[in-house]
């Protein structure tokens, strides 16, 4: 059985077939997803598929690209959000310096507000962190009253990775981990504790092989978890099970 820790389900690319995609999601094992907001529009939508489906979880909060929108008002609306009984996390927020959508003043200060807020209400947060590590962790690093959390689609060196892991933060692996070329990503998968590892899609992102290229999708995290139990050499149930519990004690489901 398996978890997709992390899916943008809400997004345009599955309105014409969302519901094949969790046929097809159930049936290739899995237990849970958790959908995740990246801006208001999109946590309301999340919060909304996460109603109508058991098996769907959801967290809000507010991308570092849409960190310019962050206001007052737009926290008050998340914080309201938060409160529902189907989000399990705060999140995607961080900080992303490789496509500057947002200015990096503004990301910081909304990144900073918006674990603040995670804190508050006793959330995991969700960490988005592109070419901006050091920064992601001088920040978290400095707030021991937070609850943890997973650092999404990590992509950093083994010993940045272990500094996360240090803080109590999980490290959650996406399907570039099947990419050939990936190998600082593999070793990552290959050496952390097995505590702190779980999986991911990002679906519509980051398909894996033998999908690259392709539209992603909840299903597809098997061969995320068979790329691991291959680089651990251990049984596929095993890598399932493992990160299973672990995505499950982090959102507490």
């Amino acid at each position: 059985m398996f978890i997709d820790s992390h899916a943008h389900l809400e997004m345009d690319d599955f309105d014409r077939d969302r519901e094949e995609v969790l046929r097809r999601a159930l049936q290739a094992g899995l237990t849970h997803i958790i959908t995740i907001g990246t801006d208001l529009g999109r946590s309301l939508k999340a919060l909304e598929l996460a109603e109508k489906h058991d098996f769907i979880f959801a967290a809000v909060g507010c991308h570092p690209h849409n960190a310019k929108d962050l206001d007052s008002r737009l926290m008050e609306t998340l914080f309201s959000l938060a409160s529902k009984r189907k989000i399990v996390a705060w999140g995607e927020i961080g900080l992303d310096f490789f496509r500057h959508h947002s200015p990096p003043q503004k990301q910081v200060e909304a990144f900073q507000q918006q674990l603040d807020m995670a804190a508050r209400l006793a959330l995991p947060v969700i960490v988005h962190s592109r070419a901006a590590d050091r920064q992601v962790f001088d920040i978290i690093s400095k707030r021991p009253e937070a609850h943890g959390g997973v650092i999404h689609c990590f992509s950093g060196t083994y010993d940045l990775a272990m500094s996360f892991v240090d803080l109590g933060y999980l490290i959650s692996i996406p399907g570039t981990v099947t990419y050939k070329n990936a190998t600082m990503i593999q070793e990552v998968a290959q050496k952390i504790p097995l505590e702190s590892l779980i999986i991911e899609t990002d679906a519509p992102f980051l398909a894996p092989v033998p999908f690259r290229g392709k539209r992603n999708e909840p299903a597809y995290v098997i061969h995320t978890a068979n790329r691991i139990a291959e680089l651990r050499q251990m049984r596929l149930e095993e890598v399932a099970y493992i990160t299973s519990e672990n995505t499950k004690r982090i959102f507490r489901l």
